[in-house]
């Protein structure tokens, strides 16, 4: 019994150890690895999964609490028989949110998916090996963290841009803040977005690592919600979210589809599936042919998925969305991995799809190359509190003025703090934008 003590002491220690050097590596305080639920809820917090990791913490007290009313004997009562079952039904509950975490870990450090398992058996031996190894370390850290959750308590005492008025056409995004909590603080991961956007128009979101971006779209496609009005043609997206969640379409980076069917395949079971039952087969089959002319789908329609380019691929994504006509469409890094020419040809069909009435907003790391082929550019910074706030709202040719530079990304360099390589100006720029566009509501106003 002595030996099985000495172990179980030991190999708790070496987690401890272990985690207590991954949280370091990933920016965090060490010593939350001493306790057991927080040292998941940390661990989950710094790469993605956040909300796995504080179910996690909830589901470890939980367990713990209910496990110490549960008696082990051949007879038991009924009250004691549905503790032992809630203790175990909480504990298959850890362990899969445990999971998630790790994944989460795994895919900051690079790392294939089958060390979960191994976390899992042997936490002991692998936990340490990540922790004190020079080999593993944090890929891409920023991009897996919730943005803004470093930082963010105290947003920057700045002004605010004029709000936008109702419009029966168009978007009219009025975001107050967006903020989440983290343990026992609120963090703000955006304030004082106000911003109108006509039909036609096709959009460029720019921005550095943690400015807003994806927080941004996700309020105002409704999927997470803000402290905001967003208005789609004259209908508030929130209040009529079940109607309205229809009307936006958004594509992700990476592509959602099956290899082994055909590209009339894809679109047909996606007409099926988002336009409304009472739609004929004739209709449906004319939108389809529609949306595949427009994309230039057209030729090689009955060819595999599997066999079709990087750039081919992209465009059957934007297909299956647009497929139920939206008016509002949004897509995160389209031409991510694709070469010049290909990320042209595509922007170039986006633009036929604003032309179409449509409002098309997309993220891209490589603006320039196709920057004349936007109509407005929205720039995100992230203000000295490290809030994401609204830097600059306008043309291509109106940004190059503002900023007082030559290309979009010379803009993004502007803005992105000291410690990115940038000019830590964003605090300047979000003040003069406001300051602006307050001055042009009150002339507008006489």
């Amino acid at each position: 019994m002595l030996g099985v003590g000495i172990y179980t002491i030991v190999t708790e220690l070496l987690v401890i150890a272990g985690i207590w050097k991954i949280l370091m590596k990933c920016g965090e305080k060490g010593w939350y690895a001493i306790i057991p639920g927080l040292r998941y809820y940390k661990l989950g917090a710094c790469n993605g999964k956040e909300r796995d990791g504080l179910r996690c913490l909830f589901l470890e007290i939980i367990v713990r609490i209910m496990s110490f009313f549960d008696t082990e004997g051949d007879i038991r009562t009924p009250t004691e028989l549905v503790i032992s079952q809630l203790v175990l039904v909480g504990a298959i509950l850890l362990f899969i949110f445990e999971i998630r975490v790790i994944f989460g870990v795994l895919r900051t450090f690079n790392m294939k998916k089958k060390w979960a398992f191994l976390w899992e058996l042997v936490p002991w031996i692998v936990t340490p090996i990540i922790g004190f190894s020079s080999r593993f370390q944090p890929v891409n850290l920023g991009q897996f963290k919730e943005e803004g959750l470093k930082g963010g308590l105290t947003p920057a005492n700045l002004s605010a841009p004029a709000a936008h008025g109702p419009s029966a056409e168009g978007l009219t995004v009025n975001i107050k803040e967006r903020k989440v909590r983290d343990f026992t603080r609120k963090r703000y991961l955006l304030k004082d977005i106000h911003l109108f956007i006509p039909n036609g128009s096709l959009v460029l979101l720019l921005g550095g690592s943690g400015a807003g971006k994806t927080t941004l779209v996700s309020a105002i496609n409704g999927y997470e919600k803000a402290n905001a009005e967003i208005l789609l043609n004259g209908v508030n997206v929130y209040e009529n979210y079940g109607q309205m969640k229809y009307r936006i379409g958004f594509v992700p980076q990476q592509d959602l589809l099956r290899m082994n069917d055909t590209v009339r395949k894809t679109l047909s079971d996606s007409a099926l599936l988002r336009l409304s039952v009472q739609t004929k087969e004739q209709e449906r089959n004319e939108k389809i042919h529609s949306v595949m002319e427009i994309l230039g789908l057209t030729e090689g329609a009955d060819g595999l998925i599997s066999k079709k380019s990087g750039g081919q691929k992209k465009r059957i994504s934007i297909g299956t969305e647009l497929i139920s006509d939206p008016d509002l469409f949004i897509l995160d890094e389209p031409d991510s991995g694709l070469d010049g020419v290909i990320a042209r040809e595509l922007f170039e069909k986006l633009r036929m799809v604003a032309d179409e009435g449509k409002i098309v907003i997309a993220i891209t790391h490589t603006p320039d190359r196709v920057i004349e082929l936007f109509d407005k550019v929205i720039v995100l910074a992230k203000d000295s509190g490290k809030v994401g706030r609204l830097a600059f709202y306008g043309s291509p040719k109106q940004a190059r003025t503002f900023f007082g530079k030559k290309t979009m990304e010379e803009i993004v360099m502007a803005v992105n703090s000291e410690e990115e390589g940038g000019e830590g100006r964003a605090d300047e720029f979000i003040e003069k934008y406001a300051k602006m566009t307050t001055t042009k509501g009150a002339a507008d106003h006489e």
